[in-house]
């Protein structure tokens, strides 16, 4: 199974502008993912979907989405608004008046997180959408779990952007999945790079964005003394693969970029790929 998933689009970050660069940057993603190689069965959509959660923004996202040939997912981040989002998307389930679901895909289980408070740029999991989290554990503790949501829960090093690793709504996250073998994954975004950690005992994986992405910059920051370092960049479109092989949940990284080939699968290559078949026999 090939799960794609794709994260802050922030589109309406121009709202006037018919060809603002976050559309053009989400369309060039999506034909890769509806065009390439490496056709996804499902593509999640981890939050900051719209940049101000307008509905204008949402209804443009719904028809940039209306080309996939698979069910999109989505999740909701810090820049979206709730209200207006399920007005334009009223299929995506909720719990409590958030939007937070399960998918059964056969052999794994989706449990998407609302992680969002208006008004707030970090996360937030209150204790009504932790006990339905741990009630959705509970239901099933042999079947894989892949954990969905925007805000990642750990400290990356990128200062201005990062939280304290014992805010309460992280430690809520935290103690449902304590001992929860059959979480494999959480996906995430919000960081606007892709980063790999392990957190609360699994693994944790972060989605680069279709919107430009963060600098890297691990230096401290001292919010009163501006110093004229790289903030945002304008690298390109990312996305992520997430590939289950029955056993194991494999995350892959890529670029919306065009490639140069420099090499390909002819008869010169073909002793290579004979030869590297042969012996895992």
């Amino acid at each position: 199974m090939l799960i794609a998933q794709i994260t802050d689009v922030h589109l309406g970050f121009d709202p006037d502008n018919p060809g603002e660069l976050n559309r053009q940057r989400l369309d060039q993603v999506l034909n890769v993912l509806c065009q390439g190689p490496n056709r996804p069965d499902l593509l999640l959509a981890t939050g900051d979907l719209a940049d101000k959660g307008d509905p204008e923004s949402y209804r443009q996202l719904k028809e940039a989405l209306g080309i996939c040939p698979f069910p999109v997912w989505p999740c909701l981040g810090n820049h979206d608004d709730r209200t207006n989002f399920l007005q334009q998307f009223p299929e995506i389930p909720t719990a409590d008046g958030f939007a937070q679901y399960e998918v059964d895909l056969g052999p794994l289980r989706l449990i998407v997180l609302d992680t969002l408070e208006e008004g707030r740029h970090g996360g937030a999991f209150c204790d009504t959408r932790a006990r339905w989290l741990t009630e959705r554990l509970d239901e099933q503790v042999e079947k894989p779990v892949i954990l969905v949501m925007h805000h990642p829960p750990f400290e990356a090093g990128i200062q201005w952007m990062d939280i304290h690793p014992e805010e309460p709504w992280v430690r809520r996250v935290a103690s449902a999945l304590a001992g929860r073998g059959q979480v494999r994954a959480v996906l995430c975004g919000h960081l606007h790079r892709p980063m790999v950690t392990q957190w609360s005992g699994t693994t944790l994986a972060v989605c680069p964005s279709t919107a430009p992405q963060l600098a890297l910059d691990l230096r401290p920051i001292d919010p009163d003394a501006p110093d004229g370092r790289a903030m945002i960049v304008a690298d390109p479109p990312g996305f992520a693969f997430h590939w289950w092989n029955g056993r194991d949940l494999v995350t892959h990284f890529e670029t919306a970029d065009n490639h140069v080939t420099l090499a390909k699968f002819d008869a010169r290559m073909q002793p290579l790929v004979r030869g590297l078949f042969s012996e895992r026999r």
